[in-house]
């Protein structure tokens, strides 16, 4: 129990209370510049597909192996094992942070304006903000939130569950490498193609997952509903379902046209209620959002008891 329990229950508490400070050294900064230092090196000439994929399995593959034998030998100091696997749990979810800088674009664009949401917006999605409007970026930030939800809460909860702080950190170097090496642009569509593939073989129970558990945590039977009739639609095989339930959830729309990185995408349409987005639909989705994470906590937690 206090292997597998108390660092998961500590871990989340502390993310629900601090968030990631960034003043505090991150994990994830390490993974960042690892993948960069081999992406300098061999994503050029020939085979880049291989060499990525060769990269990808020695990074993913790298992370658990090398956690898997420290808390290996740390299971003999209960206590270091305990301090360091609760930060593990800390460092490896984000719903505080997502949630925190989801509101601060809302509030950017209450009080200072469109140009403003504008320019915060920008701080955490992929796309062109400098041409939405205010209900374009209400959109985005709801979107935000549901797709990240599962990427970097249900999915990290759910390899803790699998493979405690390694299989958590195995994931969260994959989504990383997703995150940076994963586009269709000329420079990444051959190095990228195996990390894109794998985040996407990764979340695909996770994503599903929280769908079904941010409508258990609203009783919506319309968010129940959009996850079958929309959760396919999306262009990604999984974020589409975690967007589907919180459309359902708010009834509202996301998805249409937007702007990546200078071209126009047309994404299909998910939901089909035109409604405006209100500052109240927010708080509904940080509700959902937090209630999701607590619920996969303590399913987790109710798991390992029976074990017990």
């Amino acid at each position: 129990m206090e292997l597998l329990i108390l660092p998961l229950l500590i871990g989340f508490a502390v993310d629900c209370l601090l968030g990631d400070p960034r003043w505090l050294p991150h994990p994830i900064r390490l993974f960042g510049w690892l993948i960069a230092w081999f992406e300098k090196r061999f994503n050029q000439g020939n085979h880049r597909k291989l060499k990525g994929a060769l990269t990808s399995v020695l990074l993913v593959g790298g992370t658990w192996l090398l956690l898997f034998l420290l808390f290996g030998w740390l299971k003999s100091f209960p206590t270091i094992y305990l301090m360091i696997a609760s930060a593990g749990v800390f460092f490896g979810l984000a719903n505080r942070s997502l949630i925190y800088e989801s509101w601060l674009v809302i509030r950017a664009l209450q009080r200072d304006g469109l140009e403003a949401g504008r320019k915060q917006l920008s701080y955490i999605v992929g796309r062109d903000t400098t041409k939405l409007n205010e209900q374009q970026i209400r959109t985005a930030v709801l979107e935000t939130m549901a797709e990240n939800l599962s990427d970097g809460v249900i999915a990290p909860l759910f390899f803790y569950a699998l493979g405690g702080v390694p299989g958590l950190f195995a994931f969260k170097m994959a989504s990383t490498l997703d995150s940076m090496i994963a586009y269709k642009s000329e420079r990444f569509k051959s190095y990228g193609c195996f990390a894109a593939r794998l985040d996407d073989l990764l979340n695909l129970i996770p994503a599903r997952l929280t769908a079904l558990l941010m409508v258990l945590v609203s009783l919506s039977w319309s968010g129940l509903t959009h996850i079958f009739r929309y959760g396919h639609q999306h262009a990604s095989p999984n974020a589409g379902y975690p967007e589907s339930a919180l459309a359902g959830i708010l009834k509202c729309r996301f998805g249409g046209p937007n702007v990546y990185h200078g071209k126009m995408v047309e994404k299909p349409y998910i939901g089909h209620h035109q409604k405006q987005i209100t500052t109240r639909d927010f708080w509904m989705a940080a509700y959902v959002n937090t209630a999701t994470a607590v619920v996969m906590v303590g399913g987790i937690v109710a798991v390992y008891l029976t074990c017990i």
